[in-house]
């Protein structure tokens, strides 16, 4: 392991530790985690996400950043992001079921207050397969663009205030690798799978599990594309 390893593992320990070991620190992030939700998940996706991009890099790489790869504008981007992905959450979670209900799976509404059982399963379930086949290919295509839009400014924060070309960006992106990977095997192998688990959580817990999976996700994506360099 590199010094950088050793940071990078005491930074994350220091980070997550003092929730474990102080109750009222803990206490005192629930009760700012009811009253300001977005306020939040942006600290959330802003922190969490750009660590698994760091992460990921670190396992492709050998490097956590690099010049161009711009750190900071990705994890302002991320912050934002996690603002809209906690938006969506809300609206699946209390719109799907209500659908569920209106095909006469009565008990969904109902379950998905409750605790784990069959039918609160299928319900997170439906939730999740909604969000990721709907929410998901444009939150995933506009990540996209944004990541490209940095590295085309060579990773600067001057990024953040130009205006983002969408429709050259689009153009210039591999649609082969979007559809064939990230939409065809990541939604339907990764995503829907570990949302269903997500919207099993209690609510104030689902946003930062949503954090946690940009982290694992990152270091997936990492080591198949060093599986695929070895290959």
């Amino acid at each position: 392991m590199k010094t950088s390893d050793f940071l990078f593992l005491a930074g994350a320990a220091a980070l997550l530790a003092p929730f474990f070991l102080c109750p009222a620190l803990y206490d005192a992030y629930t009760a700012c985690n009811a009253a300001h939700p977005y306020l939040l998940a942006f600290l959330k996706f802003g922190i969490l996400s750009t660590a698994g991009e760091a992460l990921g890099l670190r396992i492709k790489t050998g490097r956590y950043n690099e010049p161009g790869f711009g750190l900071l504008p990705r994890a302002v981007v991320w912050g934002f992001l996690g603002m809209w992905i906690a938006a969506a959450m809300k609206v699946f979670a209390s719109g799907v079921p209500l659908f569920a209900q209106s095909l006469g799976l009565e008990e969904v509404p109902a379950a998905m207050k409750g605790a784990f059982s069959p039918t609160k399963l299928l319900g997170a379930l439906l939730v999740s397969t909604a969000m990721n086949t709907t929410f998901g290919p444009v939150f995933m295509t506009f990540h996209k663009i944004s990541d490209t839009h940095i590295l085309a400014h060579g990773g600067s924060l001057r990024a953040l205030l130009r205006p983002i070309p969408v429709g050259r960006t689009l153009a210039s992106l591999n649609w082969q690798v979007q559809w064939n990977f990230v939409f065809k095997k990541t939604i339907p192998l990764f995503w829907i799978p570990a949302h269903t688990i997500t919207f099993l959580l209690p609510p104030n817990y689902q946003v930062l599990f949503a954090a946690l999976l940009g982290v694992a996700l990152g270091v997936l994506l990492s080591l198949a594309a060093v599986a695929s360099r070895k290959g």
